[in-house]
Order: C-alpha cells, then structure tokens, then sequence
C-alpha cells in the first residue's frame, strides 16, 4: 500500500485543476499583455482567477496580485511594508520564533538593512496570544507578520484578535496563509488582514503559483522583480495562465467543501494522534485542538527523525520530519526548538500530513506500521540503551 501523508510539503494537482488548465495550453495560450484576440482570451481567464480569489478570501480582485508561489508573496510583502515604514522613518517588525524561513530569512536581511525585528517567543502550546502582539507593538512599529497555521506543527494562531489590535493601533497586518488556504476559512476583511499570502500547490493547484493580497490603502506594493507592466506593474513576467487558471479553480473547489473536508480529515488525524502517541516515550508537538485538521506532528524519543522517515518510505508511508523547504538541513526544527525540546528530542520528530484524499484503510497501515519501526530503531540505539538503563535521564 502507497500512503501520501506529506500533504502539508505538497499536494496531487485535482482532476478539477487539470481540466481548467488544459485549454491554457494549446487553445487559450496568448499573452495576456498582447491587445490582439487571442491575448485577450487569456486576460479575460487572467481576469476570471483573480475574481475567484477575491470572492473567495472576500477582497476586491485589485488586491490580488500573482506571483510563483507563497514565498516570493512572502519576501514582496515584507520588503513593501518596510519600505513603506521607513518612509515614516518606523523601522521596527514583530514577527514569531517558528514562522517559515520565508519569513525568517526576509526579516534577517531587513535587520542587517537597519530594521529591527522582534520575535515573539512560542509557549509549548504551539499558540501566541494576541496580548504578546500588543505588548510588543511601539510607536515605530511598521508592520506584524504572523502566519496563519503553523507549517509544520499545524497549530492555528489567533489571527483575527491580532488583526483586529494591528488595525486599532494602525500597524500593518500580514499573515503566511500558506498552511491555512483551501483548510480553513479566510475572510481578509473580518479578520483585519492587510496582507496575506498563499500557494496554491498546497491546496490542489499546481506548483510555482502563489497569490498575494494587499488591502488597498494599506501599503503600497514595491517591486521585487523588475520588467515588464504585469499584475498593475508591481510583479514584471508574462503571466503563467494555465497554473493561475489552474489555482483559481484548485480554490474555488476546495473552497466549496472546506466543512466537509475539514471533519473527515479530522476525525483521520485524531486516529493517528490518539495511536501514535500511545507508543512509549512520544510526544504530540503543539496542542490538539487549535490545530489544522491534517495536521499530526510527534517526537519519539531516543531515534533520529531521518531513518524513522526511511522505513516508513520502504513500507509505502510518504511522511517528513518538518518543512520540505529545509529538508536537507542537519539541524533540528527551528519549530520545535522553539517550543522549547531539546535538541536530541527534536531530531526525532515526525510530521503527518494529512488531506481529503487519505483513507481510514491508510490510517490503519500507518497505525499497523509506526510502533515496530520505533521500536526497532530504539533497539539499535546507543542512546536509547543509555536511557533505558539510567545513564541519561528521559525527556520525554
């Protein structure tokens, strides 16, 4: 049995996804730019995405601008709302200890630009409070990013009270909604959200495909790509009409079955949690409930997170030990350092990721094969020895 349970790195493109874009390629395949019949057809589907996105995050589509993926939607919104804060001569940026690296790398090249950053520090609940928002904004405070749901251990952060404190306190407002896009419902302008960014290869779309909202009036977009007049001339490249096309379509869809979606793959992760941690000496990183609905991330002390991942692959189970992004990284998640395990702790972490498309019949290999391969991995483990027989205390 093949079980894909690394839906948070990556997800199959829907068949839905894949009819939309078929005709971007050989029937609507024009350059939207172009003022000639066959480049209007493909501006007139340019046109029809972005309308989807905006119905479906409730903007208007002049706030939606198209990039290649979460990450450069990411580093533009970042880079604009510094730029736009330095103009106010507010050179001061609350973020969080686990946001993606997207976010973490773009806010280190900001501090050596002469920005100062805070990072909230994360309680082992894997949950911020918006109060440690609030007490961390100051007058020069140009912009808090905060992401949405945690991309490696899924916990879901309080956007809307953190928005609703940014907009009393005129502070800009972004999230990373890379995680939370397609599983959780978005409302931009409920939650007081000034900027958001999303991928659509997370939710059904295809990959190199990300979107990015900026509420009007909140910043203005400063180039990251320098070109051509694309996206209102804030994003310079030919448009990729059959991934946009694609995304939008991966949206909508998903969109239409969030509720139902979200409790199957609920009751599947809370099978998994409830067998898994049964194994001596685990852990479930962050808390249960605020938690994405496939969302399933454990630490099993005394093995390393690396061959744990290499037996299940041998027995069909696709899984990883956190972000795909920083896969080939020695170093243990910065996510789960955050919340305060040990280093030799974190290495043994293990990250299911669940979607719509997984099975109970999965859940059950899965549940069938985890426990002998842990246990298998501790029997041949010096330091498991030495925790068994009291030369190192257990952590876990």
């Amino acid at each position: 049995m093949r079980v894909y349970a690394d839906n948070a790195a990556t997800t199959a493109v829907s068949d839905t996804a894949v009819k939309a874009m078929l005709p971007c390629f050989q029937e609507f395949y024009g350059n939207p730019s172009s003022l000639h019949t066959v480049g209007q057809e493909a501006a007139e589907r340019l046109s029809l995405a972005r309308q989807v996105f905006a119905k479906r995050l409730n903007c208007d589509p002049s706030e939606i601008t198209f990039t290649s993926g979460g990450s450069e939607a990411d580093n533009q919104a970042l880079r604009s709302a510094a730029a736009a804060g330095a103009k106010k001569n507010k050179r001061h940026i609350i973020s969080t200890e686990f946001e993606h690296h997207a976010i973490l790398h773009t806010l280190e090249q900001l501090s050596k630009e002469g920005f100062e950053v805070t990072l909230l520090p994360i309680p082992k609940s894997g949950v911020i409070s918006a109060e440690q928002v609030r007490q961390a904004i100051r007058p020069d405070t140009c912009l808090v990013t905060v992401m949405f749901a945690n991309n490696e251990i899924g916990t879901i952060q309080p956007i809307p009270e953190i928005g609703a404190i940014c907009r009393e306190l005129g502070v800009p407002f972004h999230t990373d909604a890379v995680q939370a896009a397609g599983h959780l419902p978005i409302d931009v302008r409920a939650m007081n959200i000034d900027l958001l960014s999303l991928s659509a290869h997370k939710f059904h779309g295809p990959k190199g495909v990300g979107v990015l909202y900026v509420r009007r009036g909140a910043v203005s977009l400063m180039n990251v790509i320098y070109g051509g007049a694309q996206e209102r001339g804030k994003r310079a490249g030919t448009e990729n009409i059959a991934g946009i096309v694609g995304a939008s379509a991966a949206f909508d869809e998903i969109c239409d079955h969030l509720e139902e979606n979200a409790a199957k793959v609920t009751v599947l992760r809370d099978r998994l949690i409830d067998g898994l941690t049964k194994i001596p000496h685990s852990i479930l990183n962050g808390e249960q409930e605020h938690r994405l609905p496939g969302n399933v991330n454990l630490c099993f002390e005394g093995i390393e997170g690396e061959s744990l991942l290499l037996l299940l692959d041998q027995k069909g189970i696709c899984a990883s030990s956190g972000s795909a992004c920083t896969s080939g990284s020695l170093d243990p998640s910065h996510v789960l350092l955050a919340l305060g395990l040990p280093h030799e702790v974190a290495h043994g972490s293990l990250r299911l990721s669940l979607s719509e498309y997984n099975t109970a019949e999965e859940i059950d290999h899965i549940l069938a094969v985890t426990p002998g391969i842990v246990e298998y991995l501790r029997n041949i483990s010096p330091v498991w020895d030495e925790l068994e027989t009291g030369s190192l205390k257990h952590v876990i």
